[in-house]
C-alpha cells in the first residue's frame, strides 16, 4: 500500500514538473490607441516565426485591422484573438509601438515585462509610473547604434518610411512637378528640394527626391555625412563644425555660433527651395529650430516645408504637430507622417525589428536578463520596478 502512494505521488511529481519546464511565454500584442496611428507592432508573419520559437502569441481583437491584417490571419497561422482586458490579465510579455499610456498602466500587473517606444529620456514621469507598477520596461527606441542592433532599431526602419513619405507628401502639396520636362509648350524646369538632416530619413528623403527628379540639396552638422549626400546625387551644404560633436548618429544641440554659421550658408538654398524637408532630431530633447519665421518670409511663395520633428518641438519656429501652417505663402506641415500612413510596411518592418530583439533577450523560452550586455543593458530602461536608467530621465 505504502509503495503504491509513493507511485502515484512521484507520478504527480513527474507531471507536474514536466508542465513547469514546458509553458510556453505568452505574449501579447495589444491594439495601438494613440490618435492617428495605424500600425501594429507584431505582423501575422512574424507572429508565425514566434509561434515556432513557441511562444504562445495573443492578439488584441483587430489590433491589425489599419494594417489590413485581419483576426483571421492571425488565427490561420496559431495566434489567439481575445480582449484587451484579457491580454493584460494573462499574458507574461505585453508589446505595442507607441508608450504606455495611463490607461494602460491601470492594466498591467506586477511581474509583467512591457516593450515599446518608451521615449524615456523626455518622459520622466511615465517611467516613474512604470516603476511604481513592479513591472520591467524595454524601450525599442533606446536601442544603441551599433552594428549587431542594426536589425533591431525600430528607429532606422521606420525613419526610412518617414523620409520616403515625406516626398510623396511633398509632392502632393506643392503646386509644381518633381523632374525636367521638354513639352512643344516650352520646358519646366525641375524642382528644388532642400533636407535638412541626412540621417536614415534624410538619406531615403534624398534618395526619393532624386529619383523623381528634383535637384537635391542637403545640410547637417555632421560633416561625415557630405560622402553619403553626395553619393545620393545630391548637393552637400558644408558648414565647418569647430568642435561641434553628435551621439552616434544624432547631433547634439549645436552652438549658437554654429547655427548662425548654418542659416548663413543654407540660405541661399532655402529661399530657392520648392519643397524643404526638416528631419533633425536630439534624443531626450526639443527639436533645434532651423528654419525662423524671419526665414521663411524671404522663401518662395508656393513653397512647401514638411517638419519631421515636429513632435519634438520642430526644426521650423511656425510648425505645429499634426497640422497645416500658411505663412507669406509657405505652407508648412509638422507630422511625424509616415510610418502610419504605410501602415502595412510600417507594420512589417516593426515586428522584424521585435522578433530579431526577442530572439537576442532570450533563451529556450526565457530572458536572460543578460545586463552585462550592452544592447540589454541600453534597453532595459525598468527592472522589476526599479529605474536602471535613472540618470537619463532627468
Amino acid at each position: 500500500m505504502t509503495i503504491v502512494r509513493l507511485y502515484t505521488l512521484n507520478i504527480f511529481y513527474f507531471y507536474t514538473v514536466i508542465n513547469i519546464i514546458f509553458i510556453n511565454m505568452k505574449i501579447g500584442i495589444l491594439k495601438e490607441t494613440q490618435k492617428g496611428e495605424k500600425r501594429v507592432s507584431i505582423s501575422p508573419n512574424i507572429a508565425k516565426q514566434l509561434i515556432a520559437k513557441e511562444f504562445e502569441i495573443v492578439v488584441e481583437d483587430d489590433a491589425g485591422a489599419d494594417s489590413s491584417f485581419k483576426n483571421s490571419d492571425y488565427k490561420d497561422i496559431g495566434a489567439i484573438i481575445e480582449k484587451r482586458g484579457v491580454l493584460f490579465k494573462e499574458c507574461d510579455v505585453l508589446i505595442k509601438i507607441n508608450p504606455f499610456d495611463n490607461d494602460d498602466l491601470k492594466l498591467v500587473n506586477k511581474g509583467q515585462i512591457l516593450m515599446s517606444q518608451l521615449f524615456h529620456k523626455s518622459n520622466p514621469k511615465l517611467i516613474k509610473a512604470i516603476a511604481e507598477k513592479g513591472v520591467s520596461a524595454f524601450s525599442m527606441d533606446a536601442m544603441p547604434r551599433i552594428s549587431r542592433a542594426q536589425d533591431m532599431d525600430v528607429l532606422s526602419s521606420q525613419g526610412n518610411l518617414a523620409g520616403y513619405k515625406a516626398v510623396i507628401r511633398g509632392a502632393m502639396e506643392m503646386t509644381k512637378i518633381f523632374p525636367l520636362m521638354m513639352t512643344a509648350a516650352g520646358t519646366i524646369t525641375p524642382s528644388r528640394v532642400l533636407v535638412y538632416g541626412v540621417g536614415v530619413a534624410g538619406l531615403q528623403a534624398i534618395a526619393t527626391a532624386k529619383r523623381l527628379g528634383a535637384v537635391v540639396e542637403a545640410t547637417d552638422i555632421r560633416l561625415e555625412t557630405k560622402e553619403q549626400t553626395e553619393s545620393l546625387g545630391a548637393k552637400f551644404i558644408t558648414v565647418e563644425a569647430n568642435g561641434e560633436d553628435n551621439e552616434g548618429v544624432y547631433a547634439k544641440v549645436a552652438s549658437e555660433d554654429y547655427v548662425r554659421r548654418q542659416k548663413e550658408a543654407v540660405n541661399k538654398s532655402l529661399f530657392q527651395a520648392d519643397l524643404v524637408i526638416t528631419t533633425a532630431m536630439v534624443p531626450g530633447r526639443r527639436s533645434p529650430v532651423l528654419i525662423s519665421e524671419e526665414q521663411v518670409k524671404k522663401m518662395k511663395n508656393g513653397a512647401v516645408i514638411i517638419d519631421l520633428a515636429a513632435a519634438q518641438g520642430g526644426n521650423c519656429e511656425l510648425s505645429k504637430m499634426n497640422k497645416t501652417v500658411m505663412k507669406n505663402g509657405v505652407k508648412i506641415i509638422g507630422t511625424t507622417i509616415s510610418p502610419e500612413s504605410v501602415s502595412t510596411n510600417a507594420s512589417e518592418l516593426f515586428a522584424k525589428n521585435m522578433y530579431n530583439f526577442m530572439m537576442h533577450l532570450t533563451e529556450g523560452n526565457k530572458f536572460k536578463w543578460d545586463l552585462e550586455e550592452e544592447i540589454t543593458d541600453k534597453t532595459l530602461i525598468v527592472q522589476d520596478g526599479k529605474i536602471r536608467q535613472n540618470e537619463k530621465t532627468q
